[in-house]
């Protein structure tokens, strides 16, 4: 943090603060405590804003001095703190200098202690306050109160991943954070984890600005939750959709809505749709349920086929290609083209029980001339494949291939289907 910050003298917590102290000077304490964080410009920025939000149950992550924690105790609104740092010297100067019959002070790393203590178990606060280290660690300053990761930003990716999950459906998030940290990342950590933000705040000083912002869930995980699924958590997001995991009756699930970067239109609706159907034939994920703007479907355990193919062996790897061929036959047949088989790498998954899954259907379409065998054939035959295939002692003529794929293009049917297969040996 910048050495030209104002006295924490200033600050109306660090005030208090004396008071819940038995009367030692502002700061005396503080400044004797090197795993402690001095109150600064971002703490009084916060301070504000936790007197006017601060409500029922508190969680205070990264205490520090616990300044935070006693402006909420002071609020009316609030039942109970609890306030949590990663650094046992930072708790135990807190439980030894305040004294307050609303606190509760824990050692805990982000959420960590509520997740490894049954007491806690299912937890979840009114609001949430957190004002995070933000300097990259590539600094070499070694200060955990203010070093936030390599690039600066980590820690509040962390916590963002995990907030939802400990924050009721009313409950907030005020955090403050300084353009150190890059504002466009944390709005995506927020975006990302289903959630959205108000920025309360921003202050200049010098060569930084300190964004003050109250965070909340939005109305898609609110309607998720609702739908009794837990611990919703981002996973990775495609051209068109963001993919979320989550529990739902104990069970792993996929969760898909519409990438709002996206300009594709109707694409959840339409893997909806597919979905529907081709899950009747035995293809695809199992379909669970939808909405308008997301779609829910279980996870599948296993592997890309990329990576398939690199670690299986021959016999393995031509019954997996079989089914494959089954799967795509059935499509072509019911006039489902599903796009993306010449290159399907992230398209389909391979089980623990090495049976193939195709996914992802947002682009398919209805054709009078579908085109799933050919695509997988061009993509069985290019020089990667070919080259994996070849170590594997599998046969795999490029031009045979091709001929019979162009046969069977102008006639679909099973046996020019199997003469495709019979020639991959």
């Amino acid at each position: 943090m910048s050495k030209e910050r104002g006295s924490p003298s200033q600050s109306s917590a660090t005030r208090r603060f004396a008071m819940e102290r038995n009367d030692e000077s502002p700061g005396e304490s503080i400044m004797n405590c090197n795993s402690v964080y001095e109150p600064r410009e971002d703490s009084t920025l916060l301070e504000l804003y936790v007197r006017r939000y601060a409500k029922g149950s508190v969680l205070d992550v990264g205490t520090g001095s616990g300044i935070q924690a006693i402006t909420a105790a002071h609020n009316s609104s609030v039942d109970s703190v609890i306030a949590v740092d990663i650094q046992k010297s930072a708790i135990g100067y807190c439980k030894k200098c305040i004294k307050n019959r609303k606190i509760v002070f824990l050692v805990s790393d982000l959420f960590s202690a509520f997740k490894k203590n049954q007491k806690f178990k299912n937890k979840k606060f009114d609001a949430v306050i957190f004002n995070p280290p933000y300097l990259p660690s590539e600094l070499k300053v070694k200060d955990l109160t203010i070093e936030g990761g390599k690039k600066g930003y980590e820690v509040i990716e962390r916590f963002f991943s995990d907030v939802n999950d400990f924050l009721k459906a009313d409950g907030i998030v005020l955090i403050v954070f300084s353009s150190l940290t890059k504002k466009e990342k944390v709005d995506g950590f927020i975006q990302n984890n289903l959630l959205e933000f108000e920025l309360l705040e921003k202050q200049h000083y010098f060569f930084e600005d300190l964004h003050a912002y109250l965070v909340k869930k939005s109305d898609m995980l609110k309607k998720l939750e609702n739908k009794k699924i837990k611990n919703v958590h981002y996973f990775t997001k495609g051209k068109r959709g963001l993919i979320y995991t989550g529990d739902y009756n104990d069970k792993k699930i996929i969760i898909k809505i519409k990438n709002p970067k996206s300009e594709a239109v109707a694409r959840i609706e339409n893997e909806i749709k597919h979905l529907k159907l081709l899950n009747r034939k035995g293809i695809g994920p199992r379909l669970l349920f939808f909405g308008k703007d997301f779609i829910v479907y279980e996870f599948i355990e296993g592997d890309f086929i990329l990576d398939f193919l690199r670690k299986s062996n021959k016999k393995i790897i031509l019954k997996a290609i079989k089914n494959i061929f089954g799967q795509l036959f059935m499509m072509d047949k019911l006039k489902i083209d599903k796009e993306e088989m010449s290159h399907p790498t992230k398209h389909i998954i391979i089980n623990r029980n090495n049976k193939p899954i195709l996914i992802d259907f947002e682009r398919s379409h209805y054709t009078l001339k579908p085109s799933n065998i050919t695509q997988f054939c061009d993509f069985l035959t290019s020089n990667v494949i070919s080259k994996i295939l070849n170590e594997k002692k599998i046969k795999n003529k490029k031009k045979k291939i091709i001929e019979l794929s162009k046969k069977y293009k102008n006639n679909i049917n099973e046996n020019n289907l199997n003469e495709i297969i019979n020639e991959i040996k």
